[in-house]
């Protein structure tokens, strides 16, 4: 058998990232007004049924059905017909406040988890940003078509889209791209020629050349075929559900837990970030050419119960000098974590499509770190 290796992405009009959008757009807004936004929100959406449930606690006044309303709007959906009609949609708010059992935990002085569990950072120096090749181009492909179609040069496309890459390992130093599959939501009467040609074209071959990689690679576009009716008219869509295409695409382990709708507090998404920006860095910095960290929390307790890590072989140093430049260089307090990525800032409705690593603009993939993890080769 050949090395190969798959992950996958998704459009933003996927109806699980409709709904990853929506809770980040409230996290958001909430933000805006009230940094210490307690929030956890989760949406569900069915046809043209939306809920909007949850605990937050805020001083904000958000006005939830119409964040909703901008996101499916922002997306592309305006017709019930292909996914969903904003203005004639049945949304329902259920909202409670935080629960005081674990608010007590959260917000004393030493802040502590808001939950327990475990959260996975991962970097390779497989890419220039420091991911997984085949997820940077799952995701790079559905950003692409979904530009085009907002800019009006992609006829006939329509907003739910997916990809899928494999890429071929037997040279490892010199991997080559195996198979290419997008499934694109289209018009009812449009030219199946004209648009796959388009795809395989202005989609696939620009985002090979990009990365560099070959274009004779294997091309799937619609397997069955036909596409029509696409988003929450054909599939329920749920906050939190496509966590590997949050992160790695599968070449990382995951400790289960979903980001979006979250607030920094919950050590699901804070943690996470944290844990890629000391992986990154420590890549970066020449230690390993992989590095995977794991951490775990205790629900109200403000410092990891335990740190792992893995280099699958790749260390250039033993692995107590990596343990070392870790332990001296980086905080994993709640409190520090929020404090080192500035993460009550409104900045999460970006993460919520396209993955939550890799792109230069967040705070966890800055590369402030490695001259001084640098000593330690």
């Amino acid at each position: 058998m050949k090395k190969y290796f798959t992950s996958e992405s998704v459009s933003e009009g996927h109806p699980d990232k409709i709904c990853d959008q929506i809770s980040d757009a409230i996290l958001d807004a909430c933000l805006e007004q009230d940094e210490n936004s307690k929030v956890a929100c989760e949406v569900f959406v069915t046809g043209s049924f939306l809920v909007i449930g949850g605990e937050i606690t805020t001083t904000a006044k958000v006005d939830y059905k119409e964040i909703a309303k901008w996101v499916i709007n922002r997306v592309g959906y305006n017709d019930e017909k292909t996914g969903i009609d904003p203005n004639h949609c049945d949304i329902v708010v259920k909202i409670n406040e935080q629960s005081q059992d674990i608010s007590i935990g959260v917000n004393k002085d030493d802040m502590g988890a808001g939950d327990q569990g475990i959260m996975f950072g991962y970097a390779t120096n497989e890419t220039s940003n420091y991911m997984p090749c085949a997820i940077q181009l799952a995701h790079d492909l559905v950003h692409l078509a979904s530009k085009l179609r907002k800019n009006n040069k992609f006829k006939y496309a329509q907003p739910d889209m997916k990809s899928q890459v494999t890429m071929d390992y037997e040279n490892y130093n010199n991997p080559r791209i195996d198979t290419i599959l997008m499934s694109v939501q289209h018009d009812d009467n449009y030219n199946e020629e004209e648009f796959k040609e388009f795809i395989k074209s202005n989609i696939m071959n620009v985002i090979a050349k990009k990365h560099n990689l070959n274009t004779d690679f294997n091309v799937l576009i619609n397997p069955t075929g036909r596409f029509v009716i696409g988003g929450p008219k054909s599939d329920t869509g749920l906050t939190g559900r496509k966590i590997i295409v949050d992160s790695y695409g599968g070449y990382s382990r995951h400790g289960g837990g979903a980001f979006s709708g979250k607030d920094p507090s919950k050590v699901d998404r804070s943690a996470a970030y944290m844990a890629r920006y000391v992986a990154k860095n420590i890549v970066a910095a020449g230690l390993a050419d992989q590095l995977e960290i794991q951490l775990s929390y205790a629900i109200g307790v403000s410092k990891p119960i335990s740190i792992f890590i893995e280099a699958f072989g790749t260390n250039k140093v033993p692995y107590a000098i990596i343990y070392k430049a870790i332990e001296e260089n980086f905080d994993f307090r709640v409190q520090s974590i929020i404090d080192t990525l500035d993460l009550k800032k409104p900045v999460y409705f970006r993460t919520s499509k396209y993955g939550h690593f890799g792109k230069k603009e967040f705070s966890w993939e800055k590369l402030d770190k490695v001259r001084v993890l640098e000593k330690y080769l």
